[in-house]
């Protein structure tokens, strides 16, 4: 991971990134007093900044729970301008047309530094810029497609209620870690249970602690497992949604989901997820239940 540690970050920390003949913007590395102002700016755009919003809210805006560090492009009065993740995740918001394009310049020429990126995630054109100004861009790499849908409240779907719609306790810890690795495995084509079994079960296991883990219980059987990633009062995101192959096709997933987002738009103005664009099946379900398409997104996995 790249990190800048300047003596004086308000004036020395500024790092003019770019060529000389191309417009640029100035990147500085956030600290921890600047947590109230960056949820601030993240809060203007919920729906396409869930994701950083959700890594300082659980972690802080400085932690090395984050999977990178944050940095910010500041106007010429010192307001942000563009916030990014910079890591093995890379995330950015650069919602001022005038600026998108040397702010996303001046991310990707930071993330050159970044050794470990896994994952590069945003609105889809973004992306595609990002991606040109990346010099890393001739490393082997997939791209996939994903629709933002975003369900707001209304009248709740009339499906057959589901009596054991709970939070997960670290008693369901094996079956959510099954779940959780079955669900990464269809959508990326990773099993994380070979490849890094230990932070895997960790990471599950800190999500169910924070009450972030929904699932559906029959006896001894999962039913169906979702995650929280972000809980804000304007957005909630849902990810890692899994119903159990045995009852799929049967109307589990749509009583399970709709339940749950109707659950959870009591204390939220919101529920986002992404699914995959080849998914039919997922989108068909999504939209039967109420979630509309907002937006295109592009992930890399690098």
């Amino acid at each position: 991971m790249f990190n800048l540690v300047y003596p004086n970050r308000r004036i020395a920390t500024r790092q003019v990134v770019g060529s000389p003949e191309a417009e640029t913007s100035t990147v500085f590395p956030l600290a921890a007093d600047d947590e109230a102002e960056v949820l601030s700016f993240l809060s203007r755009r919920p729906l396409h900044t869930f994701g950083m919003a959700g890594f300082i809210r659980t972690n802080g805006l400085v932690s090395p729970a984050n999977p990178g560090t944050f940095y910010a492009c500041r106007d010429r009065e010192y307001r942000l301008d563009s916030v990014a993740l910079i890591g093995h995740f890379i995330l950015f918001d650069t919602p001022k047309a005038s600026t998108a394009e040397p702010a996303i310049r001046a991310f990707a020429r930071l993330a050159e530094n970044c050794s470990d990126i896994g994952m590069v995630l945003g609105e889809e054109e973004n992306v595609a810029r990002f991606w040109n100004h990346y010099s890393g861009n001739l490393r082997t790499f997939n791209t996939r497609r994903y629709i933002l849908l975003v369900k707001n409240f209304g009248p709740a779907e009339a499906y057959e209620r589901v009596h054991n719609l709970r939070r997960a306790t670290l008693d369901d810890l094996n079956l959510v870690v099954a779940a959780h690795a079955q669900s990464v495995f269809e959508d990326r084509g990773v099993d994380p249970l070979q490849t890094d079994l230990a932070a895997f079960v960790q990471r599950c296991a800190e999500r169910i602690g924070q009450g972030r883990t929904w699932i559906w219980t029959e006896g001894q059987n999962l039913i169906a497992k979702a995650e929280v990633t972000t809980e804000t009062p304007e957005v909630v995101y849902l990810e890692a949604i899994w119903v159990n192959p045995e009852v799929r096709r049967n109307g589990y997933g749509s009583r399970f989901v709709s339940q749950l987002s109707n659950f959870l738009l009591e204390h939220t103005a919101s529920v986002c997820l992404l699914v995959n664009e080849e998914n039919t099946k997922a989108r068909s379900l999504y939209t039967k239940i109420g979630y509309k398409p907002m937006s295109y997104y592009r992930a890399i996995l690098v």
